[in-house]
């Protein structure tokens, strides 16, 4: 029976948005090994070059934009307990399998050991590049399978624990969960492969791949036992479960076939604007954090010279990372316009999200301030992460807000499909473009080479928020919930 003694609310809520905010802390940091890694520590091994780098993050990029239309699905189906589960369990083991890529390299190549690899010469060197690449796709192809449940099944447990006024800003403090890894990241990560490369076990970021894949199984643990649907969860009092379903009248007149089971198919929800609202958004703007997050290190080490492992490169990037965790305000803004002016969700998140996507409009400046310090890039690159992160959580809303909770994985699948394809094609173009640019010593508005390269991807990130907001503006102009008939 549940707790009703108490007139006071319990907030069980938190604890399980806790566990969201885990479990995307997790996933970033799963993803980010590789970013923190290749330069420095993988490259030299692999004699990679960046369209080697470009293409791995990008087939990851595209796997997992088609793997994010079934994962929502997929969720939706298996509900949200066994789905999550299923969903981590697979990432993490396709994050321990990168550490296996060197000595199926050496296996396929018939090279004894790195330190061969990395003083090999000639033809050898395509050889052992190509190998190499070819064993990272697929460890990154289970990553990116197992990764795209994530947000689908996070943001149906915010639509089941959460009321509508309050997902936006439950759904940045786990989504800061990428904030999180990613300033855990610099930090740990190039500093357990240095250690255990001191230490003398393999060329030491393999280990640093298995310790942060582990992390995913204890969360597995953990949630066993945390999750439990509201209505059967003894740790809430009838006080909370009214409060998180104050909004189920609102949905039962505008959705009265849902409770006799109908719910949408994965093709009825392309039928609606707003999920083509939801998916253009997602693909105007994905790709900008994407190609922040994966090449972040790498342009820090190519502009500045900074290794990865220096306490200089862990330092600008945990700052900027510390700079993006400002996002958990900016899910907090849409409620308090709500509170102020009685607008209904949808126009409160696009006020909101007008306002975010006016900051990115700062990295055009990033890279000519970078000739006075590097400090300047990296504060505008946390600023437009910042940014980023505060409307990736509205946009998400947007979609618990006008579907029903049946379909609110789906819908967001076919979101995270559509940044998925951004975050490709920003990936292997950045890649061949900076090989391009160093190769012809490219100029472009007074830089040269490799910074040429940078400066036209910040251009292009700088405008893409804008260019979301007015396709989704004209999309779906008001709010309007979707019926299932």
């Amino acid at each position: 029976m549940k707790n009703t003694s108490n007139t006071k609310k319990t907030n069980y809520r938190w604890l399980v948005c806790g566990m969201l905010f885990f479990a995307t802390t997790v996933n970033y940091l799963d993803r980010q090994v590789l970013s923190l890694t290749w330069k420095d520590f993988i490259a030299p091994e692999f004699h990679w070059t960046d369209a080697d780098y470009g293409l791995i993050t990008a087939v990851f990029s595209i796997v997992y934009a088609v793997a994010n239309l079934f994962a929502g699905r997929f969720i939706d189906w298996l509900g949200t307990c066994r789905g999550y589960l299923w969903a981590i369990g697979v990432w993490s083991v396709g994050a321990c399998l990168h550490a296996f890529c060197g000595w199926a390299t050496e296996m396929t190549v018939g090279i004894s050991d790195a330190q061969s690899m990395i003083e090999a010469t000639g033809a050898v060197t395509s050889v052992i590049a190509i190998t190499s690449v070819y064993y990272f796709i697929a460890a990154r192809i289970i990553l990116s399978v197992g990764e795209a449940g994530n947000f689908p099944a996070a943001i149906k447990v915010t639509a089941e624990y959460f009321p509508k006024k309050d997902r936006a800003f439950s759904t940045a403090i786990f989504n800061a969960g990428a904030t999180i890894g990613a300033l855990i990241a610099p930090v740990s990560i190039p500093t357990l492969a240095r250690y255990f490369q001191q230490i003398g076990i393999g060329n030491g970021w393999e280990m640093a791949f298995i310790v942060i894949g582990a992390l995913g199984f204890l969360w597995m643990g953990l949630w066993v036992f945390v999750y439990k649907k509201p209505e059967r969860n003894k740790y809430m009092n009838a006080a909370e479960l009214t409060y998180i379903r104050q909004d189920n009248e609102e949905e039962k007149q505008a959705r009265p076939l849902e409770d006799e089971g109908r719910k949408l198919t994965l093709w009825q929800c392309f039928c609606y604007r707003q999920t083509w609202a939801v998916a253009l958004g997602k693909f105007m703007t994905d790709g900008v954090w994407w190609f922040f997050l994966f090449w972040a290190p790498a342009y820090i080490s190519d502009v500045y010279g900074f290794a990865s492992d220096t306490p200089t490169a862990q330092w600008l990037i945990f700052v900027l990372y510390a700079i993006t965790m400002l996002s958990v305000y900016g899910g907090k803004l849409p409620t308090i316009i709500i509170n102020r002016t009685g607008k209904n969700p949808y126009a409160a998140r696009m006020k909101a999200m007008f306002i975010f996507a006016l900051f990115p409009l700062l990295a055009l400046f990033a890279q000519p301030l970078g000739n006075y310090s590097y400090w300047f890039p990296i504060i505008i690159i946390g600023i437009a992460g910042a940014a980023h992160q505060s409307w990736s959580a509205n946009i998400y809303s947007v979609a618990s807000d006008m579907f029903p909770r049946s379909a609110v994985a789906t819908v967001i699948g076919i979101g995270g499909m559509a940044g998925g394809i951004s975050a490709f094609l920003i990936n292997i173009c950045s890649g061949y473009l900076f090989d391009y640019a160093t190769e012809v010593q490219m100029e472009f508005m007074g830089f040269v080479g490799k910074e040429a390269g940078y400066f036209i991807i910040f251009c292009l990130c700088a405008v893409a928020y804008l260019a979301g907001w007015c396709i989704m503006k004209v999309l779906v102009p008001q709010y309007k919930l979707i019926k299932v008939k």
